[in-house]
């Protein structure tokens, strides 16, 4: 190739490479611009074997720039391509569609319903996330229901309700209105009422095994065309408690022919003898069951669009009946498939969790173990990492799985840039582990220091940051190093922050702080504490697969409830409890801290 054609065959990967570089977040390589380089410049292509070297170079030299420099740079060469990824970036800030019809509805109106039968595990948090992420969107309002109308099969955690609404505070959202189903169950009754006397409901005492063969065959019972009065009689003996469980319901009067069994003739109340645990709610023994209480409230508090399970197809049919007989428009429905989470032994599930935890296999819903936003939260995890990753699943029909990985590298980037550095040396695995095999088989090892070693080291609270200062790591005549990094007899480990030392025995000898023998000579860069009882302090890690015991330089002891800080090597970790809190989970002595991740 002659000067000019080099010259150009340069300018064009600048470009190139620049906005491959910018468009997905990495280093360019020169394969991923060679096929739009050469299509775009056909006069390149007769001198193939040559461009890539000229290309090499250019790539070299863009891979140092940090963004800003790449996009100031791309700016003054093709301003029309900047243009072009912001508006994709745009774009991709809505990684959500559109709601249906959301044109058609003055405000968007949306509903979260939880049953409160225990705090939140991870899947919970997806309703929250995509739901409240729409009403940002939307600038709309929303609404949290608790559809607590089942005294007995899905009892009620009267702590749960508090700890639902701590739940959702921790994804980073409001809820506009807060109810409690419990709360209205005269209004389902009043709705009730107004169904029967419309003729779209009966009582009917058929034992439970018989109707469910009528409704397999498509057969009405004898009850069906009973009179309204005769009806309105024995729903307020309902309401007044005197039937037991199983003697009488009420059924919404549908097609009883429908294709769908489900369909046919459905239960809207039925009596339950377990009293409501609370208090408020307790004398109620006719119930609404779900369907029909949600789709009454969906109505009522003007809810325009329902995201709801694909499971939950059948609820939206039978609601529709019921609608229909009151003469109101349904809502929107999105249905979307199942979450499930990767990294965790216990099952997402709410009673499985609650068995664990009464029988003291799990600590509690935050133990790290747990797979709940309790759990989550209590170990570091911003709400935004979980709803970030939430958002990005969007709402197919398709069973999708999410990787804590993403969660963890989402809350990497919220979180790295304010976190202090701090070294832990890992002293096994605590006599209590779940699974031993799992965690890092470190053991800590001592070494007396020999030669002009100083008395402290004094490493960066955080790489990036200069003008935070230095922290300062005592070791006045021996430290502690993790077995994995010790080093053969007669080599060398540069002690971060310190400098470089060599093996001699049990002793590490001092050789100085020449950083070449780092960058020149591949000595290791390992963490390190003193040994002596005042270079350091006890910490014991609770991690997703058991305890690990360690010790951090004495700086973590400074540190207070809820801090993170990026244990070196080790990864990130929020500090719960000091030595003299007294904590439950820690022995006498302990600082307690919650790994976060890598």
């Amino acid at each position: 190739m002659n000067d000019d054609l080099t010259e150009r065959v340069r300018a064009e990967a600048e470009t190139h490479a620049l906005y491959n570089a910018l468009k997905h977040g990495s280093d360019p390589e020169v394969g991923a611009i060679m096929g739009p380089l050469m299509g775009e410049n056909p006069d390149f292509r007769p001198h193939g074997d040559e461009v890539p070297g000229v290309v090499a170079p250019v790539i070299a030299e863009i891979s140092g720039l940090d963004d800003d420099e790449r996009r100031e740079r791309l700016l003054d060469l093709a301003p029309d391509l900047v243009e072009e990824l912001e508006a994709e970036d745009e774009e991709d800030d809505q990684v959500l569609p559109d709601l249906p019809n959301a044109d058609a509805y003055d405000e968007i109106r949306m509903r979260l319903a939880p049953n409160p039968n225990g705090p939140w595990h991870l899947g919970s948090a997806r309703m929250p996330a995509v739901i409240g992420t729409y009403k940002e969107i939307y600038d709309g309002w929303m609404i949290c229901r608790f559809d607590d109308t089942d005294p007995e099969t899905k009892r009620p955690d009267l702590d749960a309700y508090g700890e639902i609404l701590d739940a959702i505070g921790y994804l980073g959202f409001e809820p506009d209105e807060v109810l409690k189903a419990s709360d209205r169950v005269e209004t389902y009754y009043d709705h009730a009422r107004d169904l029967i006397e419309k003729g779209g409901a009966y009582t009917c005492s058929c034992p439970a095994e018989h109707f469910r063969g009528l409704k397999a065959d498509a057969e009405p019972c004898d009850h069906r065309d009973k009179d309204v009065g005769t009806v309105r009689e024995e729903f307020e003996a309902m309401v007044d408690g005197e039937y037991a469980a199983g003697e009488m319901v009420l059924r919404v009067k549908t097609d009883i022919e429908h294709k769908n069994p489900a369909m046919r003739d459905f239960v809207a109340f039925r009596m339950v003898d377990t009293p409501h645990p609370r208090e408020e709610a307790a004398d109620y023994r006719a119930w609404p069951m779900l369907d029909f209480q949600s789709g009454i409230d969906d109505h009522l508090t003007g809810v325009t669009h329902i995201i709801r399970g694909i499971d939950l197809q059948d609820s939206a049919k039978r609601q529709r009946f019921v609608y229909d007989y009151f003469g109101w428009e349904y809502p929107e429905v999105v249905h979307w498939g199942h979450v499930q989470i990767d990294a965790y032994d216990v099952p997402m599930s709410t009673s499985t969790i609650k068995e664990r935890v009464d029988s003291g296999e799990l600590t509690g819903w935050d133990d790290p173990r747990a797979p709940t936003l309790a759990s989550v939260e209590r170990r570091g995890i911003r709400g935004q990492a979980i709803v970030d990753a939430m958002v990005e699943l969007g709402v197919s029909t398709s069973n999708v799985d999410l990787a804590m990985s993403s969660i963890y590298a989402t809350n990497r980037d919220l979180i790295d840039d304010d976190t202090d550095r701090r070294f832990l040396v890992r002293d096994g695995v605590a006599s209590d582990a779940a699974d031993r095999d799992r965690l890092p088989a470190c053991a800590a090892e001592a070494f007396d220091l020999a030669g002009d070693v100083p008395d402290a080291g004094h490493p960066p609270l955080h790489p990036n940051h200069e003008d935070r200062g230095d922290r300062t790591v005592p070791a006045s005549d021996a430290v502690l190093l993790e077995s994995e990094d010790v080093p053969a007899d007669a080599e060398r480990v540069w002690l971060k922050g310190l400098g470089c030392l060599r093996r001699d025995g049990d002793e590490l000898a001092w050789v100085g702080t020449d950083i070449d023998l780092v960058r020149e000579e591949d000595v290791p860069v390992i963490h390190w504490v003193g040994a002596g009882d005042d270079e350091h302090v006890r910490v014991r890690m609770r991690t997703m697969d058991g305890d690990v015991i360690g010790y951090a330089e004495p700086g973590y002891a400074d540190y207070d409830v809820d801090d993170l800080v990026q244990f070196e090597r080790v990864g990130f970790a929020r500090f719960d409890a000091a030595a003299d809190d007294d904590a439950e989970e820690a022995e006498p002595g302990e600082h307690l801290a919650f790994y976060a991740h890598p």
